[in-house]
């Protein structure tokens, strides 16, 4: 006798694509949150970060980058990485995020440092924008280890167009 199972195709596995437009602290750890519940739930994740959100992945390395004077001025102006963002309220020139990661770490919740290392051990693929990129001067060594790939808009729908979760924060 043959049981319900023989022959049944395996559900394929359920995916969370996230984009991560914001480089503010708040919305980022937000991100990966999500991120981090979904892939602790089994499901596979992509995070595709642009423009701002590009702040999140960024090494913590020398200012200026670019080719040009308008692309140094910007990320001179723009200088981030995952331990310097601000807050998208209440920043109090740069109090606000460091209130903030006092209450987290009161509250033993990980910092965005820790949620970074903890989606990558998860398997979640962080993707850099090739546009943004571009546009700031940026190369894929300004940015973390963690960052599998650089890809373009046509990539990013072709991966999230199968998901069934899109969030873009």
């Amino acid at each position: 006798m043959a049981t319900g199972l023989q022959g049944a195709q395996a559900e394929p596995k359920k995916s969370v694509t996230i984009v991560l437009f914001s480089g503010d602290l708040d919305k980022a750890i937000a991100a990966f949150v999500i991120a981090t519940a979904a892939a602790s739930m089994c499901m596979k994740v992509n995070i595709f970060f642009t423009f701002w959100g590009l702040n999140a992945i960024k090494k913590k390395s020398g200012l200026i980058k670019g080719q040009n004077w308008m692309q140094k001025m910007l990320n001179i102006v723009n200088y981030g990485h995952a331990r310097k963002l601000a807050l998208s309220k209440l920043n109090m020139m740069g109090m606000g995020p460091a209130m903030l990661k006092t209450m987290m770490s009161k509250k033993r919740v990980p910092s965005l440092d820790e949620f970074i290392k903890t989606a990558s051990a998860l398997g979640v693929g962080f993707y850099a924008c090739e546009m943004s990129m571009t546009v700031m001067g940026l190369r894929k060594e300004d940015f973390i280890d963690e960052c599998r790939d650089v890809i373009g808009a046509v990539s990013y729908i072709s991966i999230a167009r199968d998901s069934n979760v899109n969030l873009f924060i």
